[in-house]
């Protein structure tokens, strides 16, 4: 009997991890193979746009991230460019002003409200028939907004850009998981609809924008709102947003348990979008990619505590391979840490089962965080200094 429940809780842990992470973009693959995905006409229009940028304590970089922003390749009339500043503290409301001979606007939000908020002010202080969400440390490809706005095709309320990594960056395992997930938004946008957007660059149509709460993750909860009225979000690869990694595999921890502890609570708010009764398609594709990805690290603990019950139960050649692989994955993760800590260069071989075991150490921060009713609503900025 115990034999039994050992198997059955190993079996189901190992597919649903597995269906996150391979399954699920290979269903999307063949389906979108078989031409049984959607294709949403682009448009040639050029509309006004708002460039929102969201700062806080930005001095570091706001004004490469201004000058990049006045040297994209959209016409000055119907381009406005406004820099958000969650209650600055440092130099980042003085750089932007000096801009504003260039036609800069700064958006000074008292109170520390934190960015979701600052994005609801800012919609309600621009003009522009879409608008597009920056961060200040995210650098545009010239024709980055000529791109967004070409994928707003019929029923489009919202397009997510392609975010990608310099390579000089020092976390690869961030680089190489981003790469993954551009492929999978590829995917999905071909199939039906992209889940997400990206903080760094996403544009909504204005006539499609929610307001949203402000403990909400909003390049996540926007789409959702948008698909709950109807809209489907688009995926544009030649939309391009350069970024550096974070420097540390710590810094790439907090940030994952920021998110994920902020999503749990925006999908908690969105859960009738989980219902395949009445979205048929995007709950499989919420189901799959988020929701299921988010408890990876319960399955991986419950793939240990099985298998670990079954050697010790009922040692079979099978059950000892398989836990002398996780051990060979962790035992990797571990001599990965320790170089790390060490300060010295980590092999990909060691790097990347390190950076996944701290992902998913910060998705159970996140899950827990969710689970004990905590948020966190503001962010912090990362000083850049080598």
């Amino acid at each position: 009997m115990i034999e039994t429940v050992l198997i059955a809780v190993l079996g189901a842990s190992s597919l649903l991890a597995a269906h996150s992470y391979v399954l699920y973009p290979l269903a999307l693959y063949g389906f979108v193979a078989a031409g049984r995905g959607s294709n949403p006409d682009r448009t040639g229009d050029l509309p006004t746009v708002s460039l929102v940028v969201a700062a806080y304590n930005e001095e570091e970089v706001i004004a490469e991230k201004i000058e990049n922003s006045l040297e994209l390749d959209y016409p000055e009339d119907r381009l406005e460019i406004v820099v958000f500043s969650d209650a600055s503290t440092d130099r980042t409301d003085e750089i932007v002003r000096s801009y504003e001979d260039s036609g800069v606007s700064l958006l000074r939000i008292e109170g520390r409200v934190g960015k979701t908020e600052c994005q609801n002010r800012a919609v309600a202080a621009t003009d522009g028939e879409v608008i597009v969400f920056s961060d200040a440390n995210s650098m545009y490809e010239p024709d980055a907004i000529r791109h967004l706005v070409a994928g707003f095709g019929e029923g489009v309320g919202c397009v997510a850009g392609e975010l990608q990594y310099r390579d000089e960056s020092e976390v690869e395992g961030e680089s190489m998981y981003w790469r993954y997930e551009s492929w999978i938004k590829g995917l999905e946008s071909a199939f039906h609809s992209t889940v997400t957007g990206n903080g760094s660059i996403y544009a909504v149509r204005r006539s499609a924008y929610v307001p949203l709460p402000a403990e909400a993750i909003s390049d996540f909860a926007e789409p959702l709102a948008i698909v709950g009225e109807g809209g489907r979000i688009a995926y544009e690869p030649d939309a391009v947003a350069w970024e550096d990694t974070g420097t540390s595999v710590g810094e790439e921890l907090g940030r994952r348990s920021r998110i994920v502890t902020r999503s749990w609570h925006t999908v908690a708010s969105y859960a009738h979008l989980l219902n395949p009764l009445s979205y048929p398609t995007f709950a499989f594709q919420l189901w799959s990619h988020k929701v299921l990805r988010w408890l990876t690290p319960v399955f991986l603990g419950a793939i240990l505590v099985s298998t670990l019950g079954l050697v010790a139960v009922s040692p079979s050649p099978l059950s000892v391979a398989v836990l002398g692989a996780q051990l060979v994955c962790y035992g990797l993760a571990a001599a990965g840490a320790a170089l790390d800590r060490a300060g010295r260069e980590t092999p990909t071989v060691v790097h990347v089962p390190y950076y996944f075991l701290v992902a998913n150490y910060g998705m159970a921060r996140g899950l827990a965080n969710f689970l004990h009713g905590r948020n966190i609503v503001t962010w912090e900025t990362v000083s850049r200094d080598d």
